[in-house]
């Protein structure tokens, strides 16, 4: 299987817009005057999602009216206002979420505006995004990107979009401090000292984020500026509120939490930690303000790893399914591109399948964890999530595997492992994934191990044993079934329940559910069958004959 260069391509410019979100961070929030602010917001929006032209809309005396555009024909485009309730802007901030059309002029689903429908076909409008620019949980205005042709817009730019629509409410938000400022001189040098320092603080984060750091590595330097502890919560944290909320322990420790958020896309919420102030209340508001402007930043910091963490996870996954189905053995591209993820496939001697309540999905997420942790490979290969290690110690590996899993999803997993001899990853994992239902059917769901320590059932899993298995199974029960075939009767269930209770009669049929008499009659013509001495000739074998027979049949 070979990658194909588009998905590359795509990952590269992905990774360049998110870079270069970062480095107009500055421009974008450094105080200066509201038109330059606006004027550049659309600009760098324009470069960034390179869409035909670029526009934007605030929200004034009950209307929506454009304030600053990139790339436009007319220059009448920047006289446009319509009523906020109306067309695609009005629905952006009647749902205060992204909102688009293939062909503004053709949509039914919006209501059009005469005036506006004339600068439409001026300009040459055809597909519209529009996305929410909010403000301290105010939807001001709407940022929106415009071909002259027909298209729609996928997930990528969407997010895209609304992340920077949130970066550039921080810088709108910034800019109308600024003018605020200058209108109120009386205030101005204690407002501009705590506007400056939370420009600083922005800054600062930026600066972090441009240096390759992590979200943790933001968390800290945050800490370090306001003050107590600051944390980054997982999307575990449900904290889905649509602001700040902060609240106050009985040790008088508050606890502020601002969700981390990318448009519509709910990725995880800063938790700051610090003494309540008694004299200032719980914080002050430009604190809580910078915490809040720090989560844009984190979003799409996170954005960012997430693109690449998913590219690196499906380039490891179409890695694994070329070495199950090119094998054995394996090919110098294939050597090669695992050598450039710092992996030695000659090395990867261990297959595991995981199988679980939990979706799939989630056990092969936790298994690529695992598999940076131990140079291998992870993904999901016919449906089953699939892992491929090098391994010196088969059982450990599989046990530390199984209690990694267990851990990460919260919910029984099975395990099992198989070595690959010769490279032949697929044929281990046949065995290992025949094993682990063979394991289920035995009522074994929460536990890892190699098929080493199922060989007493290899019979089953194992293709390549199958004449063994047939043979053995005709020379042992085989008349059972012929006979229950024949006569439409269940030897073979009576058999079996006779043997699940100790060859205790009276239990026996209590689970069939059948009178004493009944039972003792089938068991008679058990004893036709095999003959009258099988309870004492070759027990052992008929009753390993009724068990694989059974495994066969759920497995």
């Amino acid at each position: 299987m070979t990658i194909d260069p588009s998905e590359s391509h795509e990952l590269v410019r992905r990774q360049r817009e998110l870079a270069s979100l970062y480095a107009t961070a500055k421009s974008l929030t450094a105080l200066g005057e509201l038109d330059a602010v606006l004027q550049s917001i659309v600009r760098h929006a324009h470069d960034l999602m390179g869409t035909d032209f670029t526009y934007l809309s605030l929200v004034a005396d009950g209307r929506l009216s454009a304030k600053a555009a990139e790339g436009t024909i007319s220059a009448a485009f920047l006289s446009a206002t319509i009523p906020a309730g109306v067309g695609l802007g009005g629905k952006v901030l009647a749902t205060r979420r992204p909102q688009w059309v293939p062909n503004y002029a053709a949509s039914t689903h919006i209501d059009h505006d005469a005036g506006f429908d004339v600068l439409v076909g001026t300009e040459d409008l055809v597909a519209l995004l529009g996305v929410p620019l909010v403000i301290r949980d105010e939807v001001v205005g709407a940022l929106f990107a415009a071909y002259r042709s027909e298209r729609s817009f996928h997930a990528g730019e969407i997010a895209l979009l609304s992340a920077f629509a949130d970066h550039a409410a921080v810088a709108l938000d910034n800019a109308r401090l600024y003018e605020k400022s200058r209108k109120a001189l009386q205030d101005l040098q204690e407002h501009m000292t705590v506007v400056e320092r939370a420009q600083a603080i922005h800054e600062t984060l930026t600066g972090v984020v441009l240096e390759g750091g992590t979200p943790d590595d933001v968390a800290q330097v945050l800490a370090g500026q306001l003050g107590g502890s600051v944390v980054v919560l997982d999307r575990a944290a449900g904290h889905h509120s649509g602001r700040v909320t902060t609240s106050v322990d009985a040790e008088g420790i508050a606890h502020s939490v601002a969700p981390i958020r990318a448009g519509d896309s709910y990725l995880g919420a800063l938790s700051w930690s610090r003494e309540a102030l008694q004299e200032h209340g719980v914080s002050d508001d430009m604190d809580l303000r910078t915490l809040e402007r720090a989560t844009h930043i984190l979003g799409l910091l996170i954005l960012k790893e997430r693109a690449v963490a998913d590219a690196s996870e499906r380039l490891s996954g179409e890695l694994l399914t070329e070495l199950m189905v090119g094998g054995p053995g394996i090919s110098p591209s294939q050597r090669s591109r695992a050598q450039a993820r710092h992996i030695n496939a000659d090395r990867l001697n261990l297959v595991l399948v995981a199988d679980s309540p939990a979706p799939s999905t989630d056990l092969v997420r936790h298994l690529h964890d695992i598999a940076r942790d131990r140079s291998g490979l992870a993904g999901e290969h016919l449906g089953r999530a699939t892992l491929i290690v090098p391994s010196a110690d088969d059982d450990r590996t599989v046990e530390e595997v199984h209690r990694r899993l267990r851990r990460a999803s919260g919910a029984p997993v099975v395990v099992v492992g198989e070595r690959a001899v010769n490279h032949d990853w697929s044929r281990a994992f046949s065995l290992a994934g025949r094993c682990g239902a063979v394991m289920r059917a035995l009522g074994h769901t929460d536990r890892g191990a190699t098929t080493g320590r199922y060989s007493l059932y290899a019979l089953i899993f194992d293709v390549d044993r199958a004449g063994e298995l047939d043979r053995f199974l005709a020379e042992s029960v085989g008349p059972l079934a012929d006979y229950d075939q024949r006569r439409g009767t269940d030897l073979l269930g009576t058999l079996c329940a006779y043997y699940d209770h100790r060859a205790n009669v009276a239990a026996t049929a209590r689970a069939l559910h059948v009178h004493v008499n009944t039972l003792l009659k089938r068991l008679d013509r058990v004893s036709d069958v095999l003959g009258a001495d099988w309870r004492t000739e070759n027990d052992l074998e008929l009753q390993l004959g009724l068990q694989l027979h059974r495994l066969r049949d759920l497995s």
